[in-house]
């Protein structure tokens, strides 16, 4: 008989914590954009430009959710299309894999449907709308685009994470990403990567139209990065996190801490980013 999966619970509650954070930053910066009550688009009437203030703060949260301590621990996915590709790697056990899923959109909902009870309507309404992901050139374009943007993310995050020289900047590229992308190719899908995060504007909003989009192209696009990446026989990444740190214990590789600054002199300077 085999043994019962062992269920790694702070690591689950943290990505719940993550993407949760990241739908109340959403729906915060956006509320704060484009709404006239704060004035924004009174000084700033480009909207182009609006959402590239939009995009800045959101890449600048994904940044800040990567590389906070709890964001080191779990490996700071945030988004189920991640986590099923380092499935598909063998980087992430099965049960591991359905923890972290549950808990992103168990928080993603939470974060959507606190944001709800802080603005309330301001939240609902229009130019807002609960931060919906909706197909405005048609879901065939959305989907397209959506496929090619998360295709695009996990290119860059495998590539980048497997190189040890340039590992450590794997969540600047990740929010670099996210970054231009709510810039430039929001105004067509919505701009989501995330079955999660697109979920959980639907589920406060009640609007389920085109959700299938966002949870069938993401996961294809980067499971469609992860195949080329393997092909090419590209170094491969060193474990499913996106920042990989020796102080912080790994449930994916088995990486625990060694407390070198306890053992060595001046340890505490051998502490880094793998």
């Amino acid at each position: 008989m085999s043994a019962a999966p062992r269920w790694h619970w702070p690591e689950y509650a943290i990505e719940a914590w993550a993407l949760g954070m990241f739908m109340v930053s959403a729906g915060l910066v956006t509320a704060l954009v484009e709404l006239p009550d704060f004035g924004v688009p009174a000084l700033i009437a480009n909207g182009d430009v609006r959402r590239l203030l939009i995009g800045v703060a959101m890449g600048v949260t994904a940044v800040a959710l990567i590389y906070s301590p709890w964001g080191k621990r779990s490996g700071a996915h945030m988004n189920p299309a991640v986590t099923l590709t380092f499935l598909a790697l063998g980087k992430v056990r099965p049960a591991d894999a359905l923890g972290y899923i549950g808990a992103q959109f168990f928080g993603g909902v939470a974060g959507a449907a606190l944001v709800l009870a802080l603005l309330g309507e301001r939240f609902a309404s229009p130019p807002v709308a609960f931060a919906l992901t909706q197909p405005t050139h048609g879901p065939r374009i959305a989907f397209a685009l959506e496929w090619v943007i998360s295709c695009v993310l996990m290119a860059v995050v495998l590539a980048v994470s497997s190189r040890p020289r340039l590992a450590r900047y794997t969540g600047l590229a990740a929010g670099a990403l996210v970054a231009t992308f709510i810039a430039i190719e929001a105004p067509y899908s919505g701009m989501s990567m995330n079955p999660a995060r697109s979920f959980a504007s639907a589920a406060v909003a009640g609007q389920w139209m085109h959700l299938w989009i966002y949870f069938v192209a993401p996961p294809l696009g980067m499971l469609t990065a992860a195949f080329v990446h393997a092909k090419r026989g590209a170094a491969r990444a060193g474990c499913a996190k996106l920042v990989h740190s020796r102080d912080v214990r790994c449930i994916h590789c088995g990486h625990e801490p060694r407390h070198d600054a306890e053992r060595l002199p001046l340890g505490g300077l051998l502490h880094g980013n793998d």
